[in-house]
């Protein structure tokens, strides 16, 4: 799992772009260039990324509009605004819209690299499932949607490299002689408030297990075969108080 990110940054001010492009790339980023939220898109089409840094009023396409045009498609993408306008209605609508946060301008630097560097280690989803026909499926459909993948399909596995870069963890309840319970009491030794993710085929068998679950901070159940919708829905809620945590913290 390589920790260095790719981040995006949309500015139609070339040089604040370049500026930004290179002090992430001294600080170990791989920092793409785009003058407008078109090429935004485009280079998105074309490349992966793990964040999108972007000025709030350009022509054409506002910062806002971008967000707006990332989600449909990829909802796991971060999106942080940066501005010059402290009080704007703009900003409010991408706030309430899933926007991550906002860097007033002139930018600090330090904050931003912090946020960055906290980001690398926490921005995985972890898949917990002995099925791995299921984890490679479920794995696929949410990298296509922005969200970075790790599966794990042997019940057995240390808690610790469970979590080790886990943002989120989908946990099955069902393992083979395994309880998914007993898997999530060891993760609560050491991590009491990591976002855990239930999800199992066995509505009525495992209802007391469930219950258990939830007793000790699970954050919810998620049912097989499952609704995408509600399971995106669901990730992007958590990866955005997540990574809102993660702003205010710097």
């Amino acid at each position: 799992m390589n920790p260095k990110l790719s981040i995006l940054i949309v500015d139609d001010d070339q040089r604040m772009t370049r500026t930004l492009a290179d002090i992430l790339s001294i600080a170990g980023y791989e920092a793409i260039e785009a003058s407008s939220g078109a090429e935004a898109l485009e280079k998105v089409r074309a490349q992966t990324f793990d964040c999108v840094l972007t000025d709030v009023k350009m022509p054409g396409m506002n910062g806002v509009e971008l967000h707006r045009q990332l989600h449909q498609t990829q909802p796991g993408l971060p999106v942080v605004l940066m501005t010059a306008y402290a009080a704007d209605e703009l900003i409010r609508q991408g706030l309430d819209e899933g926007v991550v946060g906002v860097f007033d301008k002139p930018l600090a630097i330090n904050q931003l690299l912090a946020f960055f560097a906290s980001l690398a280690k926490n921005r995985m989803i972890v898949i917990v499932d002995n099925d791995p026909n299921f984890c490679q499926t479920l794995e696929d459909l949410l990298c296509q949607r922005g969200f970075k993948v790790a599966q794990f399909t042997d019940p057995h596995v240390d808690t610790d490299l469970l979590t080790a870069e886990a943002q989120i963890i989908l946990l099955d309840l069902h393992f083979n002689g395994i309880n998914g319970l007993d898997v999530l009491r060891e993760i609560r030794k050491g991590y009491p408030t990591l976002p855990v993710l239930l999800v199992t085929g066995y509505r009525q068998e495992m209802a007391e297990v469930i219950q258990g679950a939830l007793a000790i901070n699970a954050y919810a159940c998620l049912y097989k075969p499952l609704e995408i919708p509600q399971l995106l829905k669901t990730l992007s809620k958590i990866q955005l108080s997540n990574l809102r945590e993660l702003l205010v913290e710097k």
